[in-house]
């Protein structure tokens, strides 16, 4: 077999863009993210949808279609305007644009990223599921939970303790609780 030397083969990544129209604006469209874009959005709009050790499925939609237009579009956001990602959303899919901009996404592209969603996803859940990460929570959690208890015994007051008792015992007829 014949050995091809790779700078012979003279690659270069795709950088060609699609187009649609937004008024008198035209919004481009990349058709390759590179890798490390594309390794970046999955991973931020997991970690923003993430509540309570689940994602939500609502914010995960929300928040991988907002990169979607931060990565792939021309389009170009003030931090301001990022502040409020629910309205920014909102005012990006009621006027047609996420839908233009995943429309002119190549189709292998766009299911690619949705599959590495759903299954770093899927991966971060069983790893939450194992053992070691359930010590590791524990483990993590123990000066939290130490130092509320510490709190508990240092506002602890014997006086209403016995109020609490004698209250319990008059209940009682005056007989002993025990």
């Amino acid at each position: 077999m014949t050995k091809v030397p790779f700078t012979n083969l003279k690659l270069k990544i795709d950088n060609s863009i699609g187009c649609f129209k937004c008024g008198d604006q035209e919004i481009q469209v990349a058709q390759y993210l590179p890798f490390e874009d594309k390794y970046a959005l999955v991973m931020i709009a997991l970690q923003n949808a993430e509540e309570d050790d689940i994602y939500n499925p609502i914010k995960l939609d929300m928040y991988f279609n907002l990169y979607l237009v931060f990565m792939y579009s021309n389009i170009t956001f003030t931090d301001k305007q990022k502040e409020d990602p629910t309205k920014l959303y909102d005012l990006l899919e009621s006027n047609g644009i996420i839908d233009g901009i995943i429309s002119l996404i190549p189709d292998k592209e766009y299911e690619e990223l949705q599959s590495y969603v759903e299954e770093v996803m899927k991966r971060k859940l069983e790893a939450r599921k194992s053992v070691g990460a359930i010590i590791n929570r524990f483990i993590t959690d123990l000066p939290k939970q130490a130092e509320a208890m510490q709190k508990i015994l240092d506002d602890f007051n014997p006086e209403q303790y016995q109020n609490v008792i004698d209250f319990a015992k008059a209940a009682n007829g005056g007989r002993d609780i025990n």
